[in-house]
């Protein structure tokens, strides 16, 4: 994100920190308070979750939602649909009220048009930044520009920030294994790399418009009952094929959740997170014995030694410790607990 964008993204954060705590507060369960967590920040254009997001090759909004609960691995997923301004709810209806998981497009409009949301106009979902950086895009396309999205080229990283709400009971967090790894030279080498560019005058930078992007949104929470949920949104990536689904709605890619090792939500290129199954690959670490934040940091070192991936993850364990990594240049994140709320732009540990 550039450095006029931070501001409002923190005030997203906060926003959707004081609903996802409220519920909590209030005797809500962890999958009420993900939902309104993210609920807020699709409603919230600063990021490309709902309205405000990122928009596809022919100039529309495609929207994404997954929610699942820890307790007993029930789950709703949304994809691909164009006419609802908060796919997050459609997602709690499939989980709440159909026996399947996951609906795309129309028939996921249709499921949840079925159960009380309203269909709205996908120009509703539209705001002109994301027209003028869709433009920009297209236009150094036919110049000839390359499309990094998906490159794995530390030098074109993407800023995606990914918001997240972790309820613990205990209050406290996991500490930083003092014994320095791989995985630490390994995210120190892409967080050095992306440092350097993002310190360069603005006449120097490289000219792309994916370079000072925003990204999908999530939250992971642990309620009174024990129970973890994680839930993420997202409006995928700029100039995207109509179609395309990443990995923020696909279980044990972008965001999973069980009660037995963790709940996890994720954002960056989709596409290597996908190959990786990344989610699962990291509550089953957790599953397996690693902190949180251990976990965290192998994640992502994986996404990018295995196959030159960029993103940020979240991690929530079942008895309150935490864990947070990410490899761009900037990753947006909050944490509400007992002993207050804290939010940022980077963070590893």
């Amino acid at each position: 994100m550039p450095d006029a964008a931070v501001a409002a993204h923190e005030r997203g954060i906060a926003n959707a920190l004081a609903a996802g705590w409220a519920t909590l507060a209030r005797g809500g369960t962890s999958v009420d308070a993900v939902e309104a967590a993210v609920t807020i920040m699709e409603d919230d254009d600063t990021f490309d979750a709902g309205r405000g997001s990122f928009l596809t090759r022919d100039g529309r909004v495609q929207l994404d939602a997954l929610l699942m609960n820890g307790e007993n691995l029930r789950t709703g997923g949304v994809a691909c649909v164009e006419r609802l301004r908060n796919p997050i709810r459609a997602a709690r209806l499939v989980l709440d009220k159909s026996p399947h998981v996951y609906f795309v497009g129309g028939g996921a409009e249709q499921f949840a048009a079925q159960h009380g949301m309203s269909l709205i106009d996908n120009a509703e979902l539209i705001v002109p930044r994301e027209r003028n950086r869709l433009s920009a895009f297209q236009q150094n396309e036919a110049a000839g520009g390359a499309d990094t999205t998906f490159s794995g080229n530390v030098e074109f990283t993407l800023a995606n920030p990914v918001i997240s709400t972790g309820a613990q009971r205990s209050g406290e967090i996991a500490a930083l294994d003092p014994v320095r790894s791989s995985t630490d030279v390994v995210l120190e080498e892409a967080a050095l790399e992306s440092e350097v560019e993002r310190a360069l005058p603005e006449n120097l930078r490289f000219d792309d418009p994916t370079l000072h992007s925003h990204d999908t949104v999530g939250a992971v929470a642990l309620d009174q009952y024990g129970n973890l949920a994680a839930a993420t949104s997202t409006g995928g990536t700029l100039s995207k094929a109509p179609g395309r689904v990443g990995d923020s709605s696909l279980i044990g890619c972008g965001c999973y959740a069980d009660n037995l090792s963790a709940a996890v939500s994720l954002t960056g290129w989709g596409e290597p997170i996908m190959k990786l199954v990344l989610g699962k690959w990291a509550v089953d670490r957790v599953a397996a014995g690693a902190t949180p934040q251990t976990a965290a940091e192998e994640a992502i070192a994986y996404l990018y030694t295995r196959l030159g991936g960029h993103g940020g993850i979240i991690l929530l364990g079942p008895d309150g410790q935490l864990g947070l990594a990410h490899n761009t240049p900037r990753m947006a994140w909050g944490i509400a607990t007992t002993q207050g709320s804290e939010f940022g732009i980077t963070r590893n540990g």
